[in-house]
């Protein structure tokens, strides 16, 4: 979709809007403290250029349309060959007639294109000499820019020294991922600093920082390498001739990080078409990506093409940043609601000023917890980064701390509970109510009573919610004690619903202990850990009886998980006693009990054993990923019991594609998960040709 331009109605409007683009440009790359969010920045820009094309005499001299990075701050050293910035596309009609500009002006179709993710970062030139790294140097304005050498040593997938004592330049991108913008907030506030909005900005920040009593780690991915006034001739001759994809190879041959070890490496295309493909497989990854990217680039591959189409003042004309649409966006946080969930965790939610990000108009995010918001220090009436990725939920990044007025207000806590009014714990990071899951009954109770819980046909929520209000059920064990003359009594409630719910729940006591589990809404575990822990101690006993360490030894269950389970069984052990009373099932049908060997095993080994439950089925060994939706014979069949159905068969179920997957099993509208497949050259089904592999475990 292409971003719209800014509308601008006459010349003080565009001379308004050329301040403002410059502005924001300088803040931009200077610090990463700009008033515009990229999206808002590209629509401005795109304003000023339809008003430049309609009044060509009326140009300034300062218009960002002109200038590398929008007129970014001029620096001290001068580049030995122009650090230009790249123009945009939006869409593919736009990217089309660029492919169509380029080939008018070599005379012919480009030969081959060359296709990688583009960072969001900040572009610096890395130089080495004999090997070793010299001098690091922003982009600056193209022509020269700001020596950050101190740097030096901070930055991880650039090396002190290459592989080879080559004098060479390196052009990059230098960001922080993830984890490293997680970090660097954490470090940054602790020693009495705001938090950084998102990670170019701590980025950008931390690059140009000199005098800090900390520092914290980024990340550099090369795309560029070029010889030095001084380089060997041979070697300058050799990169001169290089097509851009064998530069890249180069690079990494040095030791340079590049997006090759990455699950979006550069590629090359021969065709629009195939370019245009390559586009939606990064987009569809884009999500699950450990860093930030805001597009594509796409180059024409050969040096002869690259030389043919030339370069303009501020930009090449072999090559295009496809932009995808933004995921960040700032707006306002108006307040902070606080929600009780089903085992009673307090959970705050932001209520924004509406702001549309990728498609979808945001009004909440997450804030995770009460320490989370005094770690980023949020106030009520702040401008904050707000942050959506896919199907991600929005999540505040930070406050954007120099847009504060002065009006802002503290965030209020609760003191007590906000659902039942009864005491707080908060000696963990989540505060919960005392009351636990009796907070929230009906929750709780509705939660267990799931299709991929316990699954008892009849019990929905207002079923849950006339049990509750009549006193008939305290918790989830009084489901089994119901009797046929009170749910006769009930409103609403014949002889035909009362029979069929008493059914359901004598079946639900036959339901695998994983689905007990799953019932039972222990904090941090889910579907999948439940079905893991099941079939690891196969018995309710063997679990109870487990320490921290032997949790631990269930595959994707940590130092801090552990803990933290044992502790919820001791405080549902009532429950889980009046429901072993009531009959319902407390062992893994086909799970064999650990034996001390076990215990002493590693975490993968015990992984390896809890895969092979179902020994010499189809999957026997095999990782499985299941997405979109399935058709034909699996057609009913929900996620959880698909998960079901692979473990049975052998296999071990994932919720997320790696070079360890085996199988993707991919159904109608499936994304991301089989973009990721397609690029690490996992086998991909469709529900047909799966179906028929697990034909005999089907139910």
């Amino acid at each position: 979709m292409t971003t719209p331009a800014a509308v601008i109605v006459d010349a003080a409007a565009y001379a308004q809007a050329v301040e403002d683009a410059v502005k924001a440009s300088a803040a931009y790359y200077s610090g990463g403290t700009s008033v515009l969010d990229d999206d808002s920045y590209d629509r401005l820009v795109r304003g000023i250029a339809a008003w430049e094309a309609a009044h060509p005499d009326e140009v300034l001299p300062d218009s960002p349309t002109g200038k590398v990075a929008g007129g970014a701050v001029e620096g001290d050293v001068p580049h030995t060959v122009a650090m230009l910035s790249l123009d945009n596309v939006f869409s593919p009609e736009e990217f089309t007639a660029w492919t169509a500009s380029v080939a008018r002006r070599i005379g012919r179709d480009v030969a081959r294109f060359s296709v990688e993710p583009k960072l969001d970062g900040l572009a610096i030139a890395a130089r080495y000499t004999r090997g070793r790294l010299s001098q690091l140097i922003t982009r600056g304005d193209g022509t020269a820019g700001e020596d950050v050498s101190h740097a030096i040593g901070t930055i991880e997938g650039l090396p002190g020294e290459l592989a080879e004592p080559v004098t060479v330049e390196v052009r990059g991108e230098v960001l922080m991922t993830t984890a490293q913008f997680e970090h660097a907030n954490e470090i940054r506030t602790a020693h009495g600093g705001q938090p950084f909005a998102n990670p170019r900005n701590a980025a950008a920040g931390t690059l140009r920082a000199k005098e800090r009593a900390y520092t914290v780690p980024m990340t550099f991915f090369g795309y560029g390498l070029l010889p030095l006034p001084d380089t060997e001739s041979t070697l300058a001759t050799r990169l001169a001739e290089f097509a851009h994809s064998d530069l890249m190879g180069q690079a990494v041959a040095l030791g340079v990080n590049t997006t090759a070890s990455t699950a979006v490496p550069g590629i090359t295309a021969d065709t629009a078409e195939e370019v245009l493909t390559r586009v939606k497989e990064i987009a569809a990854l884009r999500a699950e990506l450990p860093f930030g990217i805001d597009g594509i680039v796409v180059k024409a591959d050969l040096a002869a093409d690259q030389e043919a189409a030339g370069s303009g003042s501020r930009a090449p004309r072999w090559a295009i940043a496809y932009k995808l649409p933004a995921v960040e966006k700032i707006t306002r946080l108006l307040e902070v609601e606080w929600n009780v969930g089903r085992t009673g965790i307090i959970a705050p939610r932001a209520v924004l000023e509406p702001v549309e990000i990728d498609g979808s108009t945001i009004t909440y995010a997450t804030l995770h917890n009460p320490a989370d918001i005094t770690r980023r220090d949020l106030r009520l009436g702040d401008h904050v980064m707000v942050h959506r990725a896919g199907d991600v939920i929005p999540r505040i990044e930070a406050p954007v701390a120099h847009l504060r007025t002065g009006e802002e207000q503290p965030i209020a806590f609760p003191e007590v509970c906000p659902r039942c009014g009864a005491d707080i714990d908060s000696s963990e990071q989540r505060w919960r109510c005392v009351n636990g899951r009796n907070c929230h009954l009906v929750a709780s109770l509705s939660y267990a009573a799931g299709r991929d819980q316990l699954d008892i046909e009849g019990l929905g929520h207002t079923r849950v919610v006339q049990l509750v209000e009549a006193g008939l059920v305290t918790d989830l064990a009084d489901l089994f004690a119901l009797t046929r003359e009170q749910l006769l009594d009930l409103e609403r409630m014949g002889e035909t619903s009362t029979d069929n719910l008493l059914a359901a729940l004598a079946k639900t006591k036959e339901q695998p202990l994983s689905r007990v589990l799953c019932a039972l809404g222990i904090r941090g575990t889910g579907r999948s850990m439940s079905r893991r822990i099941a079939r690891y101690f196969a018995t309710m006993d063997n679990l109870r009886a487990a320490d921290a360490e032997t949790i631990q030894q269930v595959e994707g269950i940590g130092t801090e998980k552990a803990p933290s389970i044992v502790a919820e069984l001791a405080e549902l052990a009532p429950l889980i006693d009046k429901l072993v009373a009531a009959g319902v099932n407390m062992t893994e049908p086909g799970a064999t009990p650990p034996t001390a060997a076990d215990s002493e095993a590693d975490t993968d080994a015990a992984a390896d054993a809890q895969g092979a439950e179902a020994e010499g089925g189809p999957l026997a060994g095999m990782t499985v990923v299941v997405t979109g939706a399935m058709t034909g014979p699996l057609e009913t069949l929900s996620r959880n019991q698909m998960n079901e159905l692979v473990e049975r068969a052998g296999g071990r179920s994932s919720s997320s594609v790696s070079k360890k997957t085996t199988l993707v099993v991919a159904g109608e509208g499936a994304g991301s998960k089989r973009a990721k497949a397609e690029s690490l050259g996992v086998r991909i089904a469709d529900p047909d040709e799966f179906a028929a592999m697990v034909a005999d475990y089907l139910n």
